[in-house]
């Protein structure tokens, strides 16, 4: 009886060592849902952000399950291009999220982004709950700044549908493709005009 203890607590810290913490394996992470036009662009920034381990191309916020790229850029499905962002809160926090995200759009774009055009391309913050008074202060503090409405929606999550396989990743699979329509679509430029440097 007296080593009973010193076996269960013994056998207590084989098995955490074992199986882990008590944890979930992806308490360390959270997800954000964001729309800026074209998704390759807005995926390719994104992947870059320290604390992101992943950017996924998709759509969401439509009528359609399983929506296909040709029927969203249809703009006939109320699906917009998003990209599904997975992140460390230990290393960025949601709000610090949101000004990455606000960098790479055109806030006063109210009919897309750049040279896509329709409601699929419009920039957009799915949130809800703290998440959603987050990005409404970060909204805000950018009207404020600027002095002007700002056009980008703070809209509940949707269900996030990947987008297929050649859409993600496509700056890195095809970057002379990918380069030759960032720059002919004026997004830097824009980005430029409307943050500086």
């Amino acid at each position: 009886m007296k080593y009973l203890l010193p076996v269960l607590a013994l056998s207590f810290l084989a098995l955490f060592f074992v199986m882990g913490s008590p944890k979930n394996a992806n308490a360390g992470t959270a997800k954000a849902i964001l729309a800026g036009g074209c998704f390759w662009c807005l995926e390719h920034d994104l992947e870059k952000v320290q604390g992101v381990s992943e950017a996924v191309s998709g759509y969401a916020g439509g009528t359609v399950d399983n929506p296909t790229y040709k029927q969203v850029s249809s703009g006939t499905t109320g699906h917009y291009e998003v990209v599904e962002v997975t992140y460390d809160p230990d290393v960025i926090s949601y709000a610090q999220l949101l000004d990455k995200f606000w960098i790479n759009v055109d806030p006063f774009d109210s009919g897309g982004q750049f040279c896509d055009r329709g409601q699929q391309y419009k920039a957009v913050i799915f949130a809800e709950g703290g998440e959603r008074r987050l990005a409404q202060a970060s909204k805000a503090k950018l009207e404020e700044k600027f002095g002007k409405t700002i056009e980008t929606e703070i809209i509940a999550v949707p269900t996030f549908y990947p987008a297929e396989d050649y859409h993600q990743d496509y700056a890195d699979k095809n970057s002379v493709k990918y380069n030759f329509y960032r720059w002919n679509c004026g997004r830097d430029k824009r980005l430029s005009e409307v943050w500086g440097k």
